[in-house]
């Protein structure tokens, strides 16, 4: 039967207590995470999130009463004990746990509350992962996921304390905003007071922090909630967190990176008890398509994108030949010593992987101990070949990948190989950190469904000042005013300086293919904004959820969320999203249609 605490309190955590504690009285709570009865000792194992202690229950101090007590403990009852701290001596000094040299000799023990047995056991990451979320209040008892949300919380102080040092002012926006379908898809909340009509869950803060800055407030950060109605993946959540952050009375991207960066170097000396070397490197958008085919790089490893074009044109390969005629390009990059350890097999599920980049095919050219294997060597002249050979650095044993197509599906698809590989070569060095900015985004991209250009990131992004006259004229040649940082090939945050004169913005819109009704419609109470003075401003937003999986090491997003959803955007634990009562439907002005009729 469970116990009452009667105002007791425990005096230490169970991962607190160390040699210093030797002799001392004291009261601790938790989870029994192990036990273990030698008849006349029974020894348990209590476990809070800072860690564990040993308890022992010693017939030379227990009475028989207490000791029968202990006998009848089971895994997961939540228990006080009270007793004094004891050295450990001998083999039973355990140097693998921070609480090792002592335990905690009993004398008191209440038993708060029983367990039954649990669905799987505590800790036991290995178990399945569906089963672990239906019990996910199970699951947040595993020490790594608790560690997690320990660094998580930790990561949440830094930050509100750096940037409140840097002037900056901890401001709340609403969740109840206006839809703007210009971007991903937007959760809608039905409105009962207004029937047929809705709200849209914040996709991010963004109009609302650039209006605090035309509400003069100069410097805003929040911790925030953001919803996004789009497919999972590994490090996507429909419901995620970001660092969000504006700061006025300023035009040039280099006065916000500099804040920033100093956020991320006070970060990780933090938690990782590193120094990053500042200021990080700033690598222009096109240079890193360019070498890397991501605008998101991984530069812990080489394997860099070669241009092959000038050296095949008028080859006679005509694969290569009509690529280039056709104004496409040829690039490649070198995989180190892989040549002889790649069966056609596996090289065969490399095409395929190129393929789901539209590539039309995978090249490839290698130098294995039994001669030159290759896909296209027989098209080719020997002198041909030496001269690519000769210009990519290939040498006995590696093997080159060459994809010709266009400039966006050759660098974008050797972008992906590069990475695929460097995993199977085992070139990524643990717990190394390479940090950079990239810049210089094009201001707009070519979306083919919609037949038209759309924002690169989002409506209200500076153009460079140099390419303003380009705004209507050729909207190609315009760059935004836009950083992302990006750690270890993932981004890690991104933002830019903000339009804020009239005419720039209601160019911008033209630019995007808006009529004056869609903008009134959309953006009027923002563009209404801009006729009442607006600072020069520019924000960033960082991924907290993305930041905790870097700083811990997991790739999968959910390790680092209390409560996550799965692939479908579904709660396991508590069944959400559900059936409502056709009462509560009633009171929204709503009918739901199968999706059958549908």
């Amino acid at each position: 039967m469970a116990e009452l605490l009667n105002g007791q309190q425990r005096t230490n955590m169970c991962g607190e207590l160390t040699a210093e504690h030797n002799g001392k009285q004291v009261t601790i709570m938790g989870w029994v995470h192990r036990r273990r009865d030698l008849g006349g000792l029974i020894f348990l194992q209590l476990r809070d999130r800072s860690g564990i202690s040993q308890v022992v229950f010693d017939t030379d101090v227990c009475d028989k009463q207490l000791l029968e007590k202990a006998s009848q403990i089971k895994l997961e009852y939540v228990v006080l004990v009270s007793g004094f701290v004891r050295l450990r001596t001998g083999n039973n000094i355990n140097r693998n746990m921070k609480t090792g040299e002592i335990e905690v000799v009993a004398t008191e023990l209440k038993i708060l509350s029983e367990a039954e047995t649990t669905p799987f056991s505590i800790g036991d990451d290995g178990a399945n992962e569906l089963l672990r979320l239906k019990y996910r209040y199970l699951d947040l008892r595993r020490e790594g996921l608790q560690q997690n949300l320990i660094i998580r919380s930790k990561l949440c102080n830094i930050v509100r304390n750096y940037l409140s040092e840097h002037g900056f002012l901890e401001i709340e926006t609403p969740f109840l905003g206006k839809s703007t379908p210009e971007g991903a898809r937007d959760y809608l909340v039905p409105s009962r007071v207004h029937p047929g009509e809705f709200y849209a869950l914040p996709q991010s803060p963004q109009l609302y922090k650039q209006l605090l800055m035309i509400g003069g407030m100069d410097r805003y950060f929040q911790i925030v909630k953001c919803f996004r109605d789009e497919d999972l993946r590994a490090n996507r959540q429909p419901e995620f967190t970001q660092i969000d952050i504006e700061m006025s009375f300023v035009d040039k991207e280099e006065q916000l990176m500099v804040i920033m960066e100093g956020l991320i170097a006070k970060i990780f000396k933090e938690i990782k008890g590193m120094d990053v070397q500042l200021p990080l490197r700033r690598l222009p958008y096109s240079e890193a398509m360019d070498r890397f085919g991501s605008d998101k790089p991984d530069l812990r490893f080489g394997m860099e994108i070669q241009d092959l074009t000038s050296i095949v044109k008028d080859s006679g390969f005509v694969v290569f030949d009509n690529c280039i005629a056709n104004g496409g390009t040829v690039r490649c990059i070198v995989a180190k010593g892989l040549c002889d350890s790649l069966s056609r097999k596996e090289i065969d599920k490399l095409s395929e992987r190129a393929k789901t980049y539209r590539a039309k095919g995978l090249a490839w050219y290698g130098l294995g101990k039994d001669g030159v294997k290759s896909s296209f060597a027989k098209n080719l002249t020997a002198e041909k070949l030496q001269e690519i050979e000769k210009a990519v650095g290939l040498e006995q044993g590696d093997i080159l990948f060459a994809v010709a197509d266009n400039y966006d599906t050759t660098v974008t698809t050797l972008g992906d190989l590069r990475c695929h590989l460097a995993k199977k070569l085992d070139l990524i060095k643990k717990d190394h950190y390479e940090m950079l900015w990239v810049v210089d985004f094009p201001l707009f991209e070519y979306d083919e469904e919609e037949h038209r250009y759309v924002a690169k990131h989002h409506p209200f992004t500076s153009p460079k000042n140099e390419d303003l006259p380009y705004l209507l004229s050729d909207p190609a040649r315009c760059r935004a005013k836009a950083y992302d940082i990006v750690i270890n090939g993932d981004e890690m945050g991104g933002g830019s300086m903000r339009i804020y004169n009239r005419d720039v913005q209601r160019q911008m819109f033209e630019a995007l293919g808006f009529t004056d009704e869609q903008i009134a419609e959309r953006f009027g109470f923002f563009v209404d904004a801009f006729k009442y003075g607006t600072p020069p401003h520019g924000g960033l937003a960082f991924g907290l959820d993305r930041l905790v999986m870097t700083l811990t090491g997991t790739e999968n997003i959910k390790d680092v969320i209390a409560f996550p959803k799965i692939q479908n955007a579904s709660d396991l634990m508590t069944e959400a999203p559900s059936t409502v009562e056709d009462k509560q439907l009633e009171e929204l002005y709503i009918r739901c249609v199968s999706k059958e009729s549908k």
